[in-house]
């Protein structure tokens, strides 16, 4: 075959490639040649290239196209390039054996690990790419992890100096080009890498242009082209300059390009220094455009975009000039502004702009109050869909906007009472055009003033209750109560009973927990002290207790829904607690009957629930109903969970599974830092009620096998203290009530009263109480009645009287409360003893049984319960006829054995003073 048929193109194998390159002739021969045969086959004896340029032309080719798929986040294109580059490097690998790997193949594989790490780590990122990208995203961080393991070494140099990296790249170039003696194969395998050969450009030499005048023209030689792609046709404007030559210059012009190669490699290095100086001056002056135009968009030039492949939306653009605005314009213009609404990528701030500046737009026009209305319905909405996520909440600078925007629609709305507003009235029927009729807009603004309520308490959720911002935040509840009271008054007139009755639930929410100090000094007397206290005390305006009152009876009276009428119901409680009305409060509470069925409601009403038992019971207490306190505060204290219960905080989740979501969905119904409980006082009122309830009880039921227990955990602090080695001054609240209740077991009520009242007792519990000095004054007169009580219990035995007189000084109380209470414990059974009244003298009676006859009796009773349990088992084993009774013979014998048993237990209910008495005490005394 022919050479020239047989010389090259890109497909052909090495070994014929290697074997093709052309040997220098003799000019004659050459020249003769150059008349028999056509241009494109010169043409083609001029592109021979080695196997070494084929190969890395090949891997060029294939990493450009990875890097084009890299800018657009194409990942199913970079796992497929990928895979074909390294087979295509697999079948280079006798030439990178011999050369070395090149360093363009190890800056890919460096580059595309860090672009893949880079997208791994963008969480958002990830979530916006589609299926098959996120999938060929893992594959392709994996496949590229393991193959760079075998190039760790090279990545590792090139991550280090990466600049030196293409110093020694350019530096390989300009070697390539200056060697220009060889032919162009030789050149290849001389060390010219596969970037500087695939930028080269062989052009007509100087003195050949003038027998190729015509390929100027269509050629272009010396253009500046700043697209890497048009570099690899480096060959077309050879061709073309051969094709346009005439017949007479053809010889002289291939002999020209032959001899003149040198010149030609030179003014290519030239021009591709002149394009590399011009692409920076390029750049450099699209950005002083830039700058010129002040940051606005430059044709031609880059547009930086947020992650992610850019999203093309379109801005709905005001109206253009010359339209004549009027309200369909308007309304068209806004249902164009709100199609974006929710959509993915829709920039939301730039929408709440629009829609303020079609607002402006309709006030300018005077298109009338309607369609203003139901802008600023639309602006309010778009500001509560400003965050798309409903557990996070607004940013300061959107609360101050949706504040001022409802505050706007409610001055439109007092202001213009010919505008009907209703979630009924369909939009087809809306009259939003200047006319005789009345406007009607579809919208709801309590629904608006709802959701701003929701609003303004997850802002108080999410802030640190211990910073100034928390502070700051809660002084806009002033601003939110007055736009509620607003909406009252305009719903009074306008709105429907159901409507009415959700409004005035809002404001006694934001009434029911706060202290009334004003109706407070009222009741104690007390006026303010200066003339602007009492200015201040007028301009407040009614006290919330009838504020309170007229709204819950509304509710009660109208309400048809159960959930706003139980809420109504325990806000009223709370609130009557709050102000230590004890007597509503537990009336109240037990004509509701709510503790019957509250387990039904939801989560956020059992919470109010809580508060409000809570409340009732420290109502209680402050009143000096020690039982009623107890018996109140029971079973929130009894659960160890009183911080989950009252809303006020969630428990470690180790303590009690529960998944993430669920965590969210508790913590939104945790309730505001301001509206807290005090839980050590809570505690500690607990704690103190148990004490003067359990410590008598104790005493009086010292050696009854019967004894329960009324509080676990008093009886659970008082454990923990006795297991405690050493016993040091207490510290701690817990520690002052349990040392108090061991001097209260001795009767020793001063040392009790300065456990429980002292200085750091009065900073960490009593002066929180707004009655300070009467919750101390009740304090210790229950301490020494519960403190005579326990000591009567306990010392009974070692007298046979004593004195009225004595037990008056030595607790300090009134003989007539010392004789009263005596006289409860005689009639009660509880105190075996008479009173003298002429010598003011207790008589105890010796009748109590020994410890050896208690002993006799407790175990009486535990043989006839063995008995029974030994029966019952025989039964269920036997079948009652094969018992050693029968049916009727058992009947009657258990009917006896009750008879008897009754009998018994009046026996011992006879003798239940005397087990009380100090017979068995004293005994117990000596074990101390």
């Amino acid at each position: 075959m022919s050479r020239f048929f047989a010389t090259g193109s890109d497909s052909e194998s090495e070994e014929s490639s290697s074997a093709d390159e052309l040997t220098p002739k003799a000019p004659g021969g050459n020249f003769k040649q150059s008349l028999l045969i056509s241009d494109d086959e010169e043409d083609t004896k001029r592109v021979v290239r080695s196997a070494k340029d084929k190969r890395f032309e090949e891997l060029t080719n294939l990493i450009k196209t990875i890097r084009n798929a890299m800018k657009i986040r194409d990942m199913a294109k970079c796992l497929e390039e990928f895979e074909q580059l390294c087979r295509a490097f697999l079948k280079s690998k006798t030439i990178v054996d011999k050369e070395g790997v090149p360093a363009f193949y190890i800056r890919l594989l460096a580059d595309l690990e860090d672009y893949l790490n880079q997208l791994w780590e963008d969480k958002e990122g990830k979530k916006k790419m589609n299926k098959n990208n996120a999938k060929a995203l893992s594959t392709l961080r994996q496949k590229i992890r393991k193959y760079n393991r075998d190039y760790e070494t090279e990545v590792a140099a090139y991550k280090e100096n990466p600049q030196e990296s293409a110093d020694e790249e350019e530096e390989k170039e300009a070697g390539g080009s200056g060697s220009s003696s060889d032919s162009e194969g030789e050149a290849g395998e001389d060390g010219v890498s596969a970037k500087a050969f695939l930028k080269k450009k062989p052009e007509a030499a100087p003195e050949a242009s003038k027998f190729l005048k015509t390929a100027g023209v269509r050629g272009h030689p010396l253009r500046d082209d700043d697209d890497d792609d048009d570099d690899e046709d480096w060959g077309s404007d050879t061709v073309d300059s051969g094709s346009e030559s005439s017949d007479e210059g053809e010889g002289k012009s291939s002999l020209a390009v032959v001899f003149l190669k040198k010149t030609q490699e030179g003014e290519k290095s030239g021009e591709k220094r002149v394009s590399k100086k011009k692409k920076p001056k390029k750049k450099e002056r699209l950005e002083e455009e830039a700058e010129e135009e002040g940051g606005e968009e430059v044709e031609g030039g880059w547009e930086k975009v947020k992650g992610g492949a850019p999203m093309v939306k379109e801005k709905p653009k005001m109206f253009a000039k010359g339209t004549e605005i009027n309200v369909p314009v308007v309304v068209k213009k806004l249902n164009e502004i709100l199609q974006a609404r929710g959509k993915k990528g829709t920039d939301r701030a730039a929408q709440i702009e629009l829609l303020h500046s079609l607002a402006t737009i309709a006030g300018e026009n005077n298109l009338g109050q309607g369609i203003l209305v139901k802008i600023k319905f639309n602006i309010i909405a778009s500001l509560y869909d400003y965050n798309p996520n409903l557990a996070a909440f607004m940013k300061p600078d959107m609360w101050k906007k949706c504040l001022d925007c409802i505050d706007e629609l409610l001055d439109i709305l007092f202001e213009h009472n010919n505008i009907f507003i209703g979630e009924n009235i369909a939009e087809d029927n809306e009259s939003l055009a200047i006319s005789d009729q009345p406007f009607r807009v579809r919208g709801c603004i309590l629904t608006l003033v709802e959701r701003m309520d929701e609003e303004f308490t997850k802002i108080m959720q999410n802030t640190d209750p211990h910073s100034q911002e928390y502070v700051d935040n809660l002084k806009d509840e002033g601003h939110v109560c007055g736009i509620i009271d607003r909406l009252l008054d305009y719903m009074e007139t306008k709105g429907s009973t159901e409507e009415i009755c959700r409004i005035y639930l809002r404001r006694i929410m934001h009434t029911y927990y706060k202290f009334d100090y004003k109706a407070h000094r009222r009741s104690l007397g007390l006026q303010g002290e200066t003339k602007s206290e009492q200015d201040q005390e007028e301009s407040e305006g009614e006290d919330s207790a009838v504020i309170m009152d007229r709204l819950c009876k509304f509710i009660y009276a109208k309400d048809r829904t159960d959930r706003i009428r139980t809420c109504a119901i325990l806000c009223h409680i709370y609130h009557h607690a709050l102000h230590s009305r004890w007597y509503q409060a537990r009336d109240l509470m037990l004509m509701s009957h709510l503790q019957d069925n509250i387990q039904h409601a939801d989560p956020p009403v059992q919470i109010l629930y809580n508060r409000t038992m809570v409340q009732l019971g420290i109502c209680a207490f402050r009143q000096g109903m020690i039982k009623d306190a107890h018996n109140a505060l029971l079973d929130i204290q009894s659960s160890g969970r009183a911080k989950e219960l009252l809303g006020q905080g969630l428990l470690m989740r180790n303590m009690q599974e529960r998944n993430a979501e669920q965590e969210k969905i508790e913590k939104r119904r945790q309730v505001p830092f301001h509206m807290h409980i005090n839980l050590e006082l809570l505690e500690c009122v607990y704690l103190v009620s148990a004490m003067l309830l359990e410590i008598p009880y104790m005493a009086a039921h010292e050696f009854d096998a019967r004894r329960r227990m009324i509080s676990k955990q008093f009886h659970h602090q008082l454990r923990v203290g006795e297991r405690q080695p050493l016993l040091g001054p207490p510290e701690s609240m817990r520690e002052h009530v349990v040392a108090a209740s061991k001097a209260m077991k001795m009767g020793d009520w001063r040392t009790c009263h300065s456990f429980i009242i002292n200085e750091k007792m009065n900073s960490k519990v009593w002066d929180l109480f707004p009655e300070t000095q009467r919750v101390r004054e009740m304090l210790v007169r229950k301490i020494q009645e519960e403190s005579l009580r326990t000591y009567l219990f306990t010392y009974s035995s070692v007298y046979d009287s004593i004195s009225m007189g004595t037990l008056s000084e030595m607790f300090e109380l009134e003989i007539p409360t010392v004789h009263s209470i005596i006289s409860k414990m005689i009639i009660n059974e509880e105190l075996m003893a008479s009173l003298d009244q002429p010598t003011q003298t207790v008589v105890m009676h010796r009748t109590e049984p020994t410890s050896l006859q208690n002993m006799a009796l407790q175990l009486a009773e535990k043989l006839g319960s063995l008995v029974e349990n030994n029966e019952r088992v025989f039964d269920l084993k036997q079948g009652v006829y094969g018992g050693y009774f029968n049916r009727d013979q058992k009947g009657g014998y258990q009917q006896n054995k009750s008879y008897n048993r009754d009998q018994k237990g009046g026996y011992q209910q006879n003798k239940g003073g005397y087990n009380r008495g100090g017979y068995r005490n004293q005994n117990h005394q000596s074990n101390y």
